[in-house]
């Protein structure tokens, strides 16, 4: 089982332990990169979707995935996916939203995510932010700045993220979790669920 979970975010991991995945839920990873967040959950007979926005990453992921159907791993970038409303109870977002390039876009990427999400699902999201390095970051414009890495990104803090819980009727199933990497960024882990009707 542990050569099965190699790569999977150690964020995600918790996500699975705590017992937030469970057998019978859909699931998309959105900006899926290479899948290491949902290999695990393929070979354990999940439902599986994924999106992304390079073609080889989609391709790799339909070999590993023959037993799905092929519209499940669709080229697509947050903020124009075509999966029905309400399709995930679970939605993983793993280090993608800070690729937004302003609010608008940000805006429009959580818009798309939230209303994939089922009544009663989760969303799950790793995003690089200003949190608890607010003085250490050179802003560029609005909330794009040069992280303390150097490279160039979306940063939301605390009170973007709960503005959009409420905005949405979002419930947070833990608080804002932030890990701040030495001279390099802060990592904020964002754990929120849509409300059952």
């Amino acid at each position: 089982m542990l050569c099965q979970l190699e790569g999977t975010d150690i964020y995600f991991l918790d996500m699975l332990m705590r017992g937030r995945i469970t057998p019978g839920m859909r699931i998309l990873d959105a900006g899926c990169g290479g899948g290491r967040n949902i290999r695990f959950l393929l070979t354990q007979g999940f439902d599986i979707s994924a999106v992304d926005i390079n073609p080889d990453a989609i391709h790799k992921l339909r070999q590993l995935a023959p037993h799905l159907p092929k519209e499940n791993f669709r080229v697509e970038s947050i903020g124009a996916m075509t999966f029905e409303d309400a399709s995930f109870d679970f939605i993983i977002c793993n280090t993608v939203l800070h690729f937004a390039s302003d609010d608008e876009e940000f805006e429009r990427m959580l818009k798309d995510l939230f209303r994939l999400i089922k009544p009663g699902g989760i969303f799950f999201a790793r995003l690089a932010t200003s949190i608890g390095i607010e003085h250490q970051i050179e802003p560029i414009r609005g909330r794009f700045a040069r992280n303390l890495d150097g490279g160039e990104r979306y940063l939301a803090n605390a009170e973007l993220l709960h503005h959009f819980e409420q905005q949405h009727n979002l419930t947070a199933l833990d608080p804002l979790k932030t890990t701040i990497v030495e001279n390099q960024r802060a990592m904020t882990t964002w754990v929120v669920s849509k409300p059952r009707i």
